[in-house]
């Protein structure tokens, strides 16, 4: 996972938390928003997203020698 993809995925994580604990979303609506930053944060801390293997896709670039 690239560093850009990570970003994005915490501030998006962030974004979704704040809708969540702030009684913006709230309800089933809600509760999926939290489990997807959930997810979001987690995936962006570890630095792999296992939907990526599945799908083939890589957001991390890499040097050729």
């Amino acid at each position: 996972m690239g560093g850009t993809d990570r970003l994005l995925r915490i501030i998006a994580a962030i974004v979704l938390g704040y809708l969540y604990f702030s009684g913006t979303v709230t309800g089933t609506a809600g509760l999926v928003l939290a489990i997807i930053g959930a997810v979001f944060m987690l995936t962006s801390l570890v630095g792999f997203c296992p939907l990526y293997t599945v799908l083939g896709w890589n957001t991390c670039t890499t040097k050729k020698v």
